[in-house]
């Protein structure tokens, strides 16, 4: 089987690979994901964007994308799209009208539950199969039989998580992985790591940048260890520093106490208040607020990411009722979602 595939964010290749260690070994992924698992059209750095006027600016570029992906598609047996909405609905429009009957199976649905509600009514149109991650998304949904909930990929991907507090001297900072949200908070994060004292500090990168990118986007890195592994670090560390995304999500199940924090570019950071009606940005926090539970991490954005208030959030923290509520997470967003969707595709 040629499968098509469009993966344009580096969360959405992680999921990936974990998903094709449940499909066949004859399955064939043609398209745009990390060429780690196999030849894509193009390296996943350029095609990253950060925000409204960012994706403006490559608009000429992912108009002649879709057209080479719908024509890549007449060669392939089933489409799967993860995430980038932007960009995989228009996709999956164009795939319906020119292949009626080609299955078209959605995995990491669009969060249409915080905002642009309009896009249930196209995902059921267009696509064939609906993936979701979280249990409350089918509920927005008329078509039941078109949406299932398939757990969440996180909790497959992290191979262990803390059922007791971490007093390892360890403390992890995460500002991100694009331009604009490392430039935003290295030197915050660089003062913290100066005034708190007697601590190991490990920096996240992600390995796809060069030393040169990091010498430009990161500055002086000296106060720091520098480390790839996400997971690992995160299991070890006793407190982070992250901004926010997908991370936020992996330190709230592995169980590690944290302070998320965002700078975004002013016009996108308003569109973004201006549409998404939830008193939360964070996804753990999001998660538990549609569970009728309260917060599990403080949220600073835009002016108030401040050296004062994330150390304030670092010192009076409370470690165990952060705990407490991590566990409950995990029950609440359940495992199996790699192998399940596996399962979809190659029914």
């Amino acid at each position: 089987m040629k499968l098509l595939v469009c993966a344009m964010e580096a969360s959405s290749n992680i999921h990936l690979k974990e998903l094709k260690k449940h499909l066949n070994q004859d399955i064939e992924l043609k398209g745009v994901f990390d060429d780690s698992l196999g030849n894509p059209l193009y390296d996943l750095t350029s095609l990253a964007i950060m925000g409204f006027t960012d994706a403006i600016k490559k608009l000429r570029f992912f108009f002649k994308l879709r057209d080479e992906l719908v024509d890549l598609a007449d060669e392939c047996d089933k489409v799967l799209l993860m995430d980038s909405s932007g960009f995989n609905l228009p996709l999956a429009k164009k795939l319906k009208e020119r292949y009626p009957n080609k299955e078209i199976i959605y995995y990491i649905l669009p969060q249409a539950w915080a905002w642009k509600k309009k896009r249930v009514f196209k995902l059921q149109k267009f696509c064939t199969k609906l993936c979701s991650i979280i249990p409350f998304e089918s509920e927005i949904y008329t078509d039941k039989k078109k949406i299932t909930y398939v757990g969440h990929p996180l909790l497959d991907e992290i191979k262990e998580f803390k059922e007791k507090l971490t007093n390892s001297n360890k403390i992890v900072f995460m500002p991100g992985s694009r331009k604009t949200e490392i430039i935003n908070h290295m030197n915050v994060y660089r003062e913290l790591a100066s005034k708190i004292k007697d601590k190991e500090h490990i920096l996240i990168i992600p390995k796809k940048f060069d030393k040169e990118f990091i010498k430009k986007y990161y500055g002086d890195i000296s106060l720091f260890k520098i480390s790839n592994d996400s997971h690992e670090e995160l299991k070890q560390a006793e407190f982070a520093f992250i901004c926010s995304g997908t991370a936020t999500l992996e330190a709230a199940l592995i169980g590690t106490p944290f302070v998320m924090s965002y700078v975004a570019k002013k016009v996108d950071y308003f569109l973004g208040r201006l549409f998404v009606k939830l008193p939360y940005i964070g996804l753990a926090n999001i998660f538990l607020y549609k569970a009728g539970k309260p917060p599990i991490h403080k949220e600073f954005f835009q002016e108030n990411v401040s050296f004062n208030n994330l150390y304030k959030e670092y010192e009076n923290i409370n470690k165990n009722d952060f705990l407490e509520t991590s566990k409950e997470l995990r029950k609440y967003l359940k495992h199996g979602s790699s192998k399940n969707v596996a399962n979809i595709i190659q029914s």
